[in-house]
């Protein structure tokens, strides 16, 4: 089944583009060419995903982030959360972390291939964290002094050995299992061999379980 989704961006000839990029691969639901109208119409169609610029006219003044927390708790009919994907030219680490903290799933930028944001999608919608590697860097830094603060009284974490730690955060962000092999100068045998045991030891089932943990730790 293809994810529903609804475009918020306030260039009308980018939608447009979009969606013929995306083909049927998705269905549009809806669109929106600002916070206020992103909002509403966010609300009535109730999409799988939501895939928005993070600079947007209205609202508050804080473009993406205000559409993500005037949607807060949002569900779909199906009962999984409404979740967001951030599509924006800008690459700034300010703009990253604005629409994380207010709650989106993941951030590309707009040099991303039409095949890759698709797959972006459906791994956001399937609750998946997904960022470009640059960017995942900005969400960690971030995220970095309450992690370590966490950590230190985490017994869960603590089963974990270093590297596990390493993959684990790299696969809660959204990291393929060869994503994480050439980052960490690992083969993906190994990487499989990491992550069976970190679900095991924290007693998770699936890789949407260790992103929600992951997240609940502020630990992305």
């Amino acid at each position: 089944m293809t994810a529903r989704v609804v475009l918020v961006d306030d260039h009308r000839m980018f939608r447009s583009g979009v969606k013929a990029e995306l083909d049927d691969s998705v269905t549009v639901v809806g669109e929106a060419p600002d916070v206020d109208a992103a909002v509403k119409v966010i609300r009535e169609t109730r999409p799988d995903v939501v895939l928005l610029d993070v600079h947007l006219p209205g609202g508050n003044g804080n473009g993406g982030a205000d559409v993500v927390t005037g949607c807060a708790g949002l569900q779909t009919e199906s009962g999984d959360p409404v979740r967001f994907l951030a599509l924006s030219v800008s690459d700034a680490a300010e703009d990253v972390i604005s629409v994380i903290r207010a709650g989106a799933r993941g951030y590309v930028t707009k040099t991303i291939s039409p095949a890759d944001l698709i797959s972006a999608i459906d791994r956001v919608r399937d609750g998946d964290a997904v960022f470009s590697p640059r960017l995942a860097g900005f969400v960690l830094d971030a995220f970095g002094a309450t992690a370590g603060e966490i950590a230190e009284v985490d017994e869960e974490l603590d089963r974990l050995s270093a590297r596990e730690r390493e993959v684990m955060r790299l696969i809660a962000r959204g990291y393929q299992y060869k994503e994480v092999a050439k980052e960490l100068f690992i083969s993906v045998k190994t990487v499989e061999t990491h992550v069976s045991s970190v679900l095991r030891k924290l007693q998770l089932s699936s890789r949407h379980e260790l992103t929600s943990w992951a997240m609940q730790r502020r630990l992305l």
